[in-house]
């Protein structure tokens, strides 16, 4: 029966700390609000005066919705992070303290 149980509370944190390791490899949805400006290239932008405690800028890797008409505009944008060795590889990208894959833009 101690048996059992050992093995129980192994088994139990050794799959709570593969659903954290899991966890901490998905990249999470989330959203800034700022102010969207057109980047150097054709058809790229950031947002700039992020409000909050993080980064002031981000550097959109792609975008689903167009931005376009949103360009001078407050907006929240919603994404999964990209680290800057993966965005940084787009010369195209404007260079900034973060990176986002943009899914909403209201």
């Amino acid at each position: 029966m101690r048996g059992s149980i050992v093995a129980a509370a192994v088994l139990a944190t050794g799959l709570a700390l593969g659903m954290s390791a899991l966890a901490q490899q998905a990249p999470k949805e989330h959203s800034m609000t700022g102010c969207l400006k057109k980047g150097t290239a054709p058809d790229t932008y950031m947002v700039t005066d992020v409000e909050g405690n993080g980064p002031k800028s981000i550097g959109i890797v792609s975008s689903v919705p167009n931005l376009a008409p949103h360009v001078g505009h407050k907006i929240e944008v919603t994404g999964t992070a990209v680290p800057p060795k993966d965005a940084e590889q787009d010369p195209n990208v404007p260079k900034a303290p973060h990176y986002m894959i943009s899914t909403t833009c209201p």
